[in-house]
């Protein structure tokens, strides 16, 4: 595992003491995965969530290890972090942190109550795309995420119908994108419940990158060895 990258002023809005200790009441999306690595994909979601939810920030959670996912391939977390860092370079209320870290966890679960606990003021809701949704019964206690933590799922290419069935099946009350806006800025901001926001839907993802550059790998070792 390696360690968070160096700030050196350009990342001090993803220092995670400033942010645990911002007494402002915000309303921000929480949106976990391995980044490996970030893509345009992730800035489509928060964007998208950002328009429908009226979101005031959106915290990217990059995991050290997702438990779901071996390390092969896993490039170092200070890579990661930084490389999410300059691609969100220009959207001034997406911020990349590395909670777990210091959480001493890589389940969902916790990381979300930990920082429900070191926040009390925000109001915090679950982002995730609708292939992650496909997947979520395999999540360590994911029925403690349902039934504490507001959830928008994105829709993704190819995922539309298999997400929607699955969110009947584990998550709580259903509502639309504009009333989980409303309820995430009024008094009943930790009201439970789970919204589909649909739209352009974005192709990118983090498994074609990895596949792209290792094929670029392997082309380009093969034409220095015919050289």
């Amino acid at each position: 595992m390696g360690k968070p990258a160096p700030d050196h002023g350009r990342y001090r809005r993803h220092r995670m003491p400033r942010l645990f200790h911002d007494r402002r009441r915000l309303r921000i999306g929480l949106f976990g995965g391995s980044f490996n690595p970030a893509h345009d994909g992730h800035l489509h979601l928060s964007d998208l969530a950002q328009q429908q939810l009226r979101l005031d920030e959106v915290w990217w959670l990059v995991s050290p290890q997702n438990p779901l996912k071996g390390e092969t391939g896993m490039a170092s977390l200070a890579n990661r972090l930084a490389a999410a860092r300059n691609l969100v370079a220009r959207r001034r209320r997406v911020r990349v942190i590395a909670p777990e870290v210091e959480f001493g966890s890589n389940l969902t679960f916790r990381t979300l109550q930990r920082l429900r606990a070191r926040c009390p003021g925000h109001g915090f809701i679950w982002l995730m795309g609708a292939d992650n949704l496909v997947g979520f019964a395999a999540w360590q206690r994911h029925d403690v995420i349902a039934r504490t933590m507001p959830i928008a799922v994105i829709d993704r290419p190819g995922y539309s119908y298999s997400a929607l069935r699955t969110g009947a099946a584990l998550l709580r009350r259903r509502t639309t994108p504009r009333q989980m806006a409303r309820e995430l800025a009024s008094s009943r901001r930790n009201r439970i419940g789970w919204c589909f926001i649909a739209g352009r839907r974005h192709h990118a993802s983090a498994t074609a990158l990895r596949q792209a550059g290792r094929q670029a790998d392997r082309q380009s070792a093969t034409a220095e060895r015919n050289d």
